[in-house]
């Protein structure tokens, strides 16, 4: 099978699904993931010299109807297969039409942006369960896709519904690429800046691919920046609306202002909650929840270090650089952007710049961890628990927040602090890190060893101090074969 050169870091995903085509029995597939992942990109490499018939709901508006998306799943359905269009108000009309066209022979059908399709129609998923038992199902050379942009609606109303239980052949959840494949993505599209070009332009759009596939190889990362960012019709100024109102609807404000409060850095529950005037509720849970498996969120645990075992202290943390980018810096100058006055702007000069970047420096980094425990030469099973780690001031012990922790079973802490820093690190970098260990509470038989995780370079002196028992470079992230 040869795969499109700009097609990269989903190779196990299409194998997965072209493992399918051995079975003797038909398969019923779910993808999910947030918006610009990949997800209609890796069903279309899928799709090669396959027969496929693909249908696309009607992105939901005030004036959309469950109406308008069965006429558009007529006229797809007619248009693919020239078959009448007819109007109906009964999804398992259109459903039995489509059985009927894929009864024998190998056939792929694709229900793409099924949230949408399902829009103001209750028994949707009920009538396609039912139509996929009674013929779907009986033709063994039959994959049908299930795919969205809400992860959350995916969970809720199909992985874990008992209707769809025993139904569901391959679940794929495609997150953000990591930097070894962005790396390569950014090499075969052509564009060859230097590490902290390929950096800025990551601490803006992550890993996330169709971010990546816009930037243009001719220009550098601050022109690409603003050209995206900061120009009135960049295509990442609106971006942000586009999330929210496809993702969540009537609710989506409320989530804006959940993200707002967390792109300044992670945060509590209760902290959370106060921020919003919200009383604590299962309601908030569940609505941080749905961020979290949208894609947007991570909630981090800390663990107790004496028995290994997760605690109930948790924060929530941004892990959507391009959101925290969004709010920062376009959101608050939306004017001047659409009037032409921002789009020379020296980045540099943005306000909390070094700061906002370290957070952003951050996540690339956590989003990534597989390579420290990698480069650190640590097994899954040699770790008792990774995370970031925070303990609060009591009594009894001081205050101290960790970057990323490891705690392994031969009696060892590895303590990393990620520095993000536009020149080269001094010796105040190993203060802090005394510091920060001497805060750590952790048994007296237990050895802490310092790791330092950067981008800008460390000075010879720290260095020669050998006080870190590793230093990764940003570099070591981005080349990994």
């Amino acid at each position: 099978m040869q795969i499109d050169p700009s097609f990269v870091g989903r190779e196990p995903q299409l194998q997965a699904l072209e493992s399918l085509l051995a079975k003797t029995t038909a398969s019923l597939v779910v993808i999910s993931g947030r918006r610009r992942i990949g997800k209609s990109r890796l069903i279309e490499e899928f799709a090669r010299g396959k027969r496929i018939l693909n249908f696309m709901g009607l992105a939901p508006t005030e004036s959309t109807t469950a109406q308008n998306q069965r006429d558009e799943f007529s006229l797809q359905l007619s248009r693919q297969t020239g078959l009448p269009p007819i109007k109906t108000d009964d999804w398992s009309h259109l459903f039995a039409l489509l059985a009927n066209e894929v009864k024998t022979g190998q056939y792929l059908v694709c229900l793409d942006e099924i949230t949408w399709m399902a829009h103001e129609e209750p028994n949707f998923l009920g009538k396609l369960k039912s139509m996929w038992d009674l013929h779907f199902k009986k033709n063994p050379k039959l994959i049908m896709i299930l795919c969205g942009s809400v992860s959350s609606w995916i969970e809720k109303n199909i992985l874990s519904s008992t209707g769809y239980f025993g139904r569901i052949t391959l679940k794929i959840t495609l997150e953000e690429l990591s930097l070894e494949h962005c790396n390569k993505l950014l090499n075969n599209i052509g564009f060859r800046g230097s590490l902290y070009e390929k950096f800025l332009l990551l601490s803006i759009m992550g890993g996330i691919p169709w971010y990546l596939e816009q930037i243009r190889p001719n220009l550098n990362a601050i022109k690409n920046i603003r050209a995206l960012c900061f120009e009135k019709d960049g295509l990442l100024v609106d971006e942000f609306k586009y999330i929210f109102h496809d993702l969540f609807n009537t609710k989506g404000e409320f989530y804006q202002h959940i993200v707002e409060i967390l792109s300044e850095g992670k945060a509590e529950y209760a902290t959370i909650a106060d921020k919003l005037n919200y009383q604590s509720s299962g309601a908030l849970s569940g609505y941080l929840e749905e961020l979290i498996t949208s894609g947007f969120l991570a909630r981090d645990f800390t663990w107790q270090v004496k028995s290994g075992k997760r605690a109930k202290l948790s924060k929530y943390r941004l892990k959507d650089n391009y959101l925290r980018f969004y709010l920062k810096y376009i959101k608050p100058k939306l004017e001047l952007i659409k009037t032409h006055q921002y789009e020379n702007i020296s980045l540099t000069s943005l306000p909390a710049w070094d700061t906002t970047m370290g957070l952003q420096f951050e996540n690339l980094v956590l989003n990534n961890r597989k390579v420290i425990n990698k480069m650190l030469g640590l097994s899954p099973e040699d770790i008792v628990y990774a995370n970031p780690f925070f303990q609060n001031k009591t009594v009894k012990q001081k205050g101290c927040q960790i970057d990323y922790l490891i705690q392994t079973r031969y009696h060892t802490f590895y303590v990393c602090e990620i520095k993000f820093s536009r020149d080269p690190l001094g010796m105040f970098i190993v203060k802090e890190m005394e510091e920060k260990i001497a805060r750590l509470t952790t048994p007296k038989n237990m050895t802490c060893l310092p790791v330092l995780i950067h981008i800008g370079g460390v000075c010879e002196q720290v260095k020669e101090s050998r006080y870190f028992v590793k230093i990764i470079d940003f570099n070591d992230f981005l080349h990994q074969s």
